[in-house]
């Protein structure tokens, strides 16, 4: 008897300790998913507010940090190798993980020539603003793709910081660029909401791919797949910069740029940097948590968008966006009390028999 308590303890020890770990990832993530769609829509928008016009390249910085997770996959090897016997397999990635990175990553490069086309015409204010609808399209995949279970209080999350985001449409008005012509902003406006529907769909896609994956999902696992989807959207994307003659443009639009060649260069490497950062946090949070998670988080950063426009890109202020950081902080705050309610409040068995998904 004594022998089965300990075992027993020594269980529920570990997976307290999972549980930890577990959220400390999802803050890490989140820290990054944050770093990445505050800072390299910013970065973009100073791009082209400044003089450089070429999309493909703008689309192609998204994804060509990738290298960077050469870094974590590089010490996860090591370590591996270190701890385990000699000639173990460290390419942790399935024939069918391959193929559907290949996938999600032709569609990763397909939505962000549809973002940086729409944020070419558009201020910060309206581009998040329409980025942020992405919730809803997550919501609505998440539920169809990977059947998404949804508590009342993430049903409230969804509607509030959906809500929250379409306050900011009452004064788009107000900040459309001088000079820009119906035709393009009506463009940009579309092009913008096309990419918050594909990337509503890539989310639930890629916890699908992990869900089928045939194989016990690591973190390891997740940093390959993330290189292998980062790596395809980029070729994608350089094939387009190939055939539109962006490369051999590269020198001379900085050279042409108002701010100097200097600055050009930097703001285009730290947009390459944010941007994976945005990529890694996004797909982390999808591992460690639901892509319904993500998309929260991605809606609860639009709000905190406006105010970095406001510092850096001198954009208005004004009280609906106020109103919006508000109902999305408050959406925010319902879906993770909710989360503390399920997974810490209840008994696990009461969890598993509780009846609030719809």
């Amino acid at each position: 008897m004594e022998t089965e308590q300990a075992i027993f303890k020594n269980e529920q020890k570990n997976h307290e300790n999972s549980k930890a770990i577990k959220v400390v990832l999802v803050i890490v993530n989140i820290i990054l998913m944050s770093i990445g769609q505050i800072g390299g829509p910013i970065l973009s928008r100073l791009y082209f507010l400044h003089g450089g016009n070429r999309r493909w390249f703008n689309s192609w910085l998204l994804t060509a940090g990738f290298p960077i997770l050469i870094i974590p996959i590089a010490f996860s090897y090591a370590r591996a190798r270190s701890s385990t016997a000699a000639g173990t397999r460290r390419l942790l990635v399935t024939p069918w993980l391959f193929m559907a990175s290949a996938f999600l990553g032709f569609l990763l490069g397909v939505d962000s020539y549809l973002y940086s086309f729409g944020s070419s015409y558009l201020p910060i204010s309206v581009s998040s603003l329409l980025g942020s609808t992405q919730l809803a399209f997550t919501a609505i995949f998440a539920f169809v793709v990977v059947k998404q279970k949804f508590t009342h209080y993430s049903i409230n999350s969804v509607v509030l910081m959906t809500f929250g985001s379409i306050i900011l449409g009452f004064n788009m008005d107000g900040d459309r660029p001088r000079g820009e012509s119906n035709g393009k902003y009506v463009l940009g406006f579309f092009m913008t909401i096309s990419a918050a529907a594909l990337h509503g769909f890539i989310m639930p896609a890629v916890e699908y791919a992990n869900l089928k994956a045939g194989k016990a999902v690591t973190y390891d696992l997740v940093m390959q797949v993330q290189f292998l989807i980062s790596m395809f959207a980029t070729l994608f994307c350089t094939v387009a910069m190939i055939i539109n003659g962006d490369f051999q443009a590269i020198s001379r639009e900085a050279g042409d740029y108002e701010l100097g060649a200097t600055k050009y260069y930097t703001i285009v490497v730290l947009a390459a940097i944010a941007l994976q950062f945005l990529i890694i946090g996004c797909l982390g949070v999808i591992f460690c948590s639901t892509s319904l998670l993500g998309g929260l988080v991605s809606s609860l950063l639009v709000p905190l968008q406006q105010v970095f426009g406001v510092i850096f890109l001198h954009e208005r202020f004004s009280g609906e966006k106020a109103m919006a950081l508000a109902m999305c902080l408050w959406g925010f705050a319902s879906y993770l009390y909710g989360e503390y309610k399920r997974n810490y409040k209840k008994p696990a068995a009461h969890n598993e028999s509780e009846g609030e998904a719809v």
